[in-house]
C-alpha cells in the first residue's frame, strides 16, 4: 500500500468514527446546540408538510438532520420498494413507509447500528414499518436491482468515494427504478485544511 493510499485509509476511517460519533449526538441529545439546521427548523426549512410533522414521533423529527427534502421529487406509490440510504433516525422512512403503504417496504441502511434500532422503533410508533440494516453505502448491503426507488438526504457528500456511492445506487436500482436524493454539493474545491479535517468534513 502507498503512503498516499494509506494516509486515505486512516483519514476515511478517522472520518466514519466522526460521523458516527456526531449524528449519535444528534440522536441522542436533539436539544444541543449543533453548527447545522437539524429537527424540526429544519424540516420546516425544507418544505416537510406540518402535518407529516405533527403525526411522526416527537424523536424523529427532533433528530432530523437531513439537508433538503427528496419527498418533494420522488413521487412514490403504493407498493414501491424504497431504500432510505443514511436513514438516520428514521424520518424519511416514516413518510416514504406512509406514501408505499401495507404492500410496499421501506428497507434503510445505516452506519450505526442503534440508530437503526432507534428508527425501526420510530416507524413502529408511527404506525409504520421499516428493515433497517447496518452498512455503508459504499457497498449496500441490498442485492441487485431490488429496489424501485432509492432516497438520500444530506450522506453522500460524507463519503470520500462518492462515485462508489452511485454506482451502487444505480446497482440495487431495478431497471426504470428512480433516485430522489438532495445533498450538498460545493462550487469551489475545498482546501486540503477542511479535507484533512473529520470533523468539518462529517458536518
Amino acid at each position: 500500500m502507498t503512503e498516499a493510499v494509506e494516509a486515505q485509509a486512516s483519514l476515511e476511517a478517522e472520518l466514519k468514527d466522526e460521523i458516527l460519533r456526531m449524528y449519535q449526538e444528534v440522536a441522542d441529545n436533539p436539544r444541543s446546540e449543533f453548527h447545522f439546521y437539524h429537527g424540526r427548523e429544519a424540516a420546516e426549512l425544507f418544505d416537510y408538510p406540518a402535518d407529516w410533522l405533527d403525526r411522526a414521533p416527537a424523536e424523529a423529527v427532533a433528530s432530523f438532520a437531513g439537508v433538503g427534502n427528496p419527498h418533494l421529487r420522488s413521487d412514490l406509490k403504493p407498493g414501491e420498494t424504497v431504500l432510505d440510504l443514511g436513514s438516520g433516525a428514521g424520518l424519511d422512512s416514516i413518510v416514504a413507509g406512509w406514501q408505499v403503504g401495507p404492500t410496499g417496504s421501506v428497507i434503510g441502511v445505516d452506519l450505526n447500528p442503534a440508530m437503526c434500532r432507534k428508527a425501526q422503533t420510530n416507524a413502529a410508533a408511527a404506525g409504520t414499518s421499516m428493515d433497517c440494516r447496518s452498512g455503508s453505502m459504499e457497498d449496500i448491503p441490498l442485492p441487485d436491482a431490488s429496489v424501485d426507488v432509492a432516497l438520500s438526504n444530506g450522506v453522500i457528500n460524507l463519503s470520500f468515494r462518492k462515485r462508489r456511492v452511485i454506482e451502487e445506487l444505480f446497482r440495487v436500482l431495478r431497471p426504470g427504478g428512480r433516485l430522489s436524493i438532495t445533498d450538498i454539493v460545493s462550487a469551489k474545491q475545498l482546501s486540503q485544511s477542511i479535507v484533512n479535517d473529520p470533523k468539518l468534513w462529517a458536518s
